[in-house]
């Protein structure tokens, strides 16, 4: 069985994350469709958003990209390889290689400098050894306008720089895909709007793919397009300015 799909483009840009007729059932208290036919393509260097209500079915479509959740129908293709259907040890390296993660709370190990959290994701990929993933973790750092706080434990930071230090752990391993689930939700307006300008800088200068699930209106209208689901269905999508 052919596993590829043809690369498409827009622009010159090549399709980064595929996803083809995508459904998703939960079961308790009752049979309920939570994704219905959902289909769109991701391109290098988009700044993509996902709306919609509570229940709408973002974040569960989130993580369905994501490969941390694995029972739906339809396909999913990343970089152009399908991935529906792979074994867990497969999606393990696949999400380490290719995906990096940003959630509405840090996860960051209080005890640990951010250096070494930041370095972590990279360590268990294993590509690199400790000195290179080192010196990646500090240019992450550097981006993130962190390199000064590097070695002061997690927990020493203001919320907005734990926030960055795990937008730099998600970076480390230069995935072609970063995913949010509501990465402002827990900021202030004023570190919200420092988050959005990483995320525009990140996917302009680094053509690195950003999907994310937000609330914040003003955070969606500004990124290069947004998805809107209501009912497990795509409703809208508004291209912005990214075409």
């Amino acid at each position: 069985m052919n596993t590829l799909i043809e690369k498409t483009s827009i622009g010159g840009l090549e399709v980064v994350l595929s996803t083809r007729n995508l459904g998703k059932y939960f079961y308790d208290p009752v049979k309920f469709k939570a994704l219905d036919n959902v289909s769109f393509d991701a391109y290098e260097g988009e700044f993509l958003t996902l709306v919609g209500k509570s229940g709408s079915g973002k974040s569960t479509l989130l993580y369905c990209l994501s490969t941390m959740d694995t029972v739906y129908e339809g396909e999913l293709y990343i970089k152009g390889e399908k991935i529906t259907g792979k074994k867990p040890d497969e999606l393990a390296a696949i999400r380490n290689e290719n995906i990096g993660f940003v959630f509405q709370f840090h996860y960051l190990l209080p005890e640990f400098t951010c250096l070494k959290n930041v370095m972590i994701p990279a360590r268990r990929l294993g590509k690199y050894g400790y000195e290179e993933i080192e010196h990646k973790a500090y240019e992450k750092l550097k981006i993130l306008g962190l390199q000064d706080q590097a070695l002061k434990p997690a927990s020493k930071l203001s919320g907005g720089q734990q926030q960055r230090v795990a937008i730099a752990r998600a970076l480390i391993n230069d995935p072609a895909i970063l995913m949010g689930d509501e990465p402002t939700g827990n900021l202030d307006s004023k570190n919200s709007a420092v988050v959005f300008d990483i995320f525009k800088e990140i996917s302009s200068q680094y053509g690195q793919t950003i999907i994310a699930v937000t609330h914040d209106n003003d955070f969606a209208k500004a990124s290069d397009r947004t998805i809107e689901l209501a009912d497990g269905r795509i409703i809208d999508q508004d291209k912005n300015d990214f075409e």
